[in-house]
């Protein structure tokens, strides 16, 4: 899916979470026309897919729960849960309302009923606020790896990688002569609170290891043996 709409220099793309058909549709057309790309959707189940799958710059959500469960993450899911958050709270809101939202993670907080001009500047600020993220670009030796567009180079090829692959190579490239421990990837990629027996980090990181060897003979995704995974040796 194309995410080019752009406000100054910054990507734009929004969820709007809006259960009531009528004011998501409205949304939807004022930001369209405003050169957002616009995903709506009623359902709170959806906004956590597109989230994980699309890599919003933004998200509009009506429900403080909502907020709180992007900023915790879920197990078995990946998306950004720093992605900004504004909160479209309800009529004749308390400053109370505001502070709880706040507190669970919203950027911002509008109050109902809005004026779409202020909505506007509110999701302008808060983009210009989050400004491009330092750890969208990650570099270790021969590797490269563009956070926003999921796009890994080896030697300047591209290596494709599912999902989950591209998470973990991008969590060990954070810090790549660092040994991050199995639970800390566990929970860190995949959102597993309760580790116990899994062979899961290991054959993703098995995989990751045979994909880049085939683009270079530098060893990669290195085991440290009953620890965890670090992406190269010191130099």
């Amino acid at each position: 899916m194309p995410l080019g709409a752009t406000v100054g220099r910054m990507s734009a793309a929004l969820i709007v979470a809006e259960p009531e058909s009528e004011t998501r549709g409205f949304l939807e057309r004022q930001l369209a026309d405003d050169g957002f790309d616009v995903l709506g959707v009623s359902r709170p189940s959806e906004v956590f897919d597109l989230a994980e799958r699309v890599r919003p710059d933004l998200v509009l959500v009506t429900e403080l729960d909502l907020c709180a469960r992007l900023r915790e993450g879920e197990p078995g899911r990946s998306w950004d849960r720093d992605v900004p958050v504004i909160l479209l709270g309800r009529e004749r809101a308390e400053t109370v309302d505001r502070v709880r939202a706040l507190e669970r993670g919203a950027d911002d907080y509008v109050d109902r009923p809005f004026a779409y001009e202020e909505l506007r500047a509110r999701i302008r600020a808060v983009l210009r606020r989050a400004g491009p993220r330092s750890g969208d670009i990650l570099e270790a030796g021969e590797i490269r790896i563009d956070r926003p567009t999921r796009c890994a180079l080896v030697g300047g090829r591209r290596l494709d990688l599912p999902a989950k692959e591209f998470e973990l190579l991008a969590k060990l490239a954070e810090n790549p002569t660092r040994v991050y421990t199995k639970d800390e990837l566990l929970r860190e990629v995949w959102g597993f609170r309760s580790m116990g027996r899994t062979r899961t980090l290991d054959s993703h990181a098995s995989r990751v290891r045979r994909r880049i060897a085939r683009l270079t003979t530098t060893p990669y995704v290195v085991n440290v043996w009953g620890v965890g995974y670090r992406l190269m040796l010191p130099g």
